[in-house]
């Protein structure tokens, strides 16, 4: 069993920065891919980035790669999310998830957080 806790979201202006962090409870945290997640008003969930157990590996969605940075300390059971140059469009409740390999597909998260807000005002 993983429980998640999100934090660090805000509001923030258009072309701005913020660091989201997750804690996992559990022994196990380091054998899980960690992934975010984000839902826009109105819309489905997406994929935003993931990690894999050990660190070395990350792929991230077309609409954040070279502005959003994923990593994670096994140490401190924690996942984060750098997201710099923030869009508009980037106005959503951020997801951190669990799951037993990386994927882009929601199905394959067993553990969610129950989210934190990012608004990004123009």
């Amino acid at each position: 069993q993983v429980q998640l806790v999100e934090s660090g979201g805000g509001l923030v202006l258009a072309g701005g920065s913020l660091r989201l962090s997750c804690a996992a409870s559990g022994r196990t945290f380091s054998s899980y891919a960690m992934a975010w997640f984000r839902q826009a008003p109105g819309k489905e969930r997406e994929f935003v980035a993931v990690v894999s157990s050990s660190g070395g590996i990350k792929r991230y969605s077309d609409s954040v790669k070279g502005r959003f940075t994923i990593s994670r300390d096994n140490a401190k059971n924690t996942v984060y999310l750098q997201a710099n140059s923030l869009k508009f469009e980037g106005t959503a409740v951020y997801y951190c998830a669990a799951g037993g390999s990386m994927s882009a597909d929601m199905k394959n998260y067993h553990y969610w957080g129950q989210g934190t807000q990012v608004t990004v005002s123009s």
